[in-house]
């Protein structure tokens, strides 16, 4: 997979509503952000702008408004994410970052199952 361009928190904000449901207007990305973000219109349009350049989005004119999709998938967009996550931290492997994150965290018997069940999958 081709390296992506990097998407800061607040853009993935913005990828998340186009996600969700597109092509949107800028208005509706606006309207959908409303009651996560605190951010004024100008803003929201510098992001599409930025993620425009980035080319995880495209936008088409219709009427007298530009319409957004995502280019990025965000199932890749997870990958990525994932991936350099476990890189950065974990030298690129699994079982250590599960280790650590019981180690602070307490599983609940629903993860223990899932993982269970997962591994008894992978094993097949």
């Amino acid at each position: 997979m081709p390296q992506q361009p990097p998407i800061t928190d607040a853009e993935s904000l913005v990828m998340e509503v186009l996600w969700a449901a597109a092509p949107r207007s800028a208005e509706e990305i606006v309207a959908a952000l409303a009651g996560s973000a605190q951010w004024q219109e100008a803003t929201i349009k510098t992001f599409l702008s930025r993620l425009l350049k980035k080319g995880v989005i495209r936008a088409e004119y219709e009427g007298r408004r530009y319409l957004y999709s995502p280019v990025l998938q965000r199932a890749d967009w997870v990958d990525a994410q994932s991936r350099s996550v476990l890189e950065r931290l974990f030298g690129g492997r699994v079982a250590p970052l599960v280790a650590h994150f019981s180690a602070r965290h307490a599983l609940s018997k629903e993860d223990l199952a899932e993982l269970r069940k997962l591994i008894d999958g992978l094993e097949q």
